[in-house]
């Protein structure tokens, strides 16, 4: 599912490369999605929305990223719908429930040799007082 219709775009001067043109062009793009306001996500998603990203989402229920690397503003902008699209996507993907297993006769069993050999070797740096023999 991709947002680009629901996207909304600013521009802003930004730094770094391009030169001469740094000062004059506005390159940078803001790229703002409002959750709440969605006609593509239902209730569910917009609550998972919300609550996953919620350190990226301001007051007004904009989740904002902002993309400044390319030198074209026409760069940026599919940068920055890329970021909102992904973030979106991996917040509603569901995690794969872990099942609680029980390790194996032999897992225990090599866990305690290597123990034991841990302390056969520990034990050998020792120093040899009078009273050990």
């Amino acid at each position: 599912m991709t947002l680009d219709s629901e996207i909304q775009y600013q521009t802003t001067r930004s730094g770094g490369k391009g030169g001469q043109n740094v000062n004059k062009l506005e390159t940078a793009v803001i790229a703002s999605f409002h959750i709440s306001g969605s006609q593509l996500l239902n209730n569910d998603q917009k609550e998972i929305l919300l609550e996953k990203l919620s350190n990226r989402i301001n007051k007004e229920g904009f989740l904002q990223v902002k993309s400044q690397i390319y030198r074209t503003q026409l760069e940026n902008k599919e940068d920055a719908t890329k970021k909102i699209n992904e973030l979106v996507a991996a917040a509603l993907k569901k995690k794969k429930l872990r099942i609680a297993t029980r390790p194996s006769k032999i897992a225990k069993q090599k866990r305690l040799d290597s123990k034991k050999k841990q302390s056969e070797i520990k034990s050998g740096r020792r120093k040899f007082r009078s009273g050990d023999l």
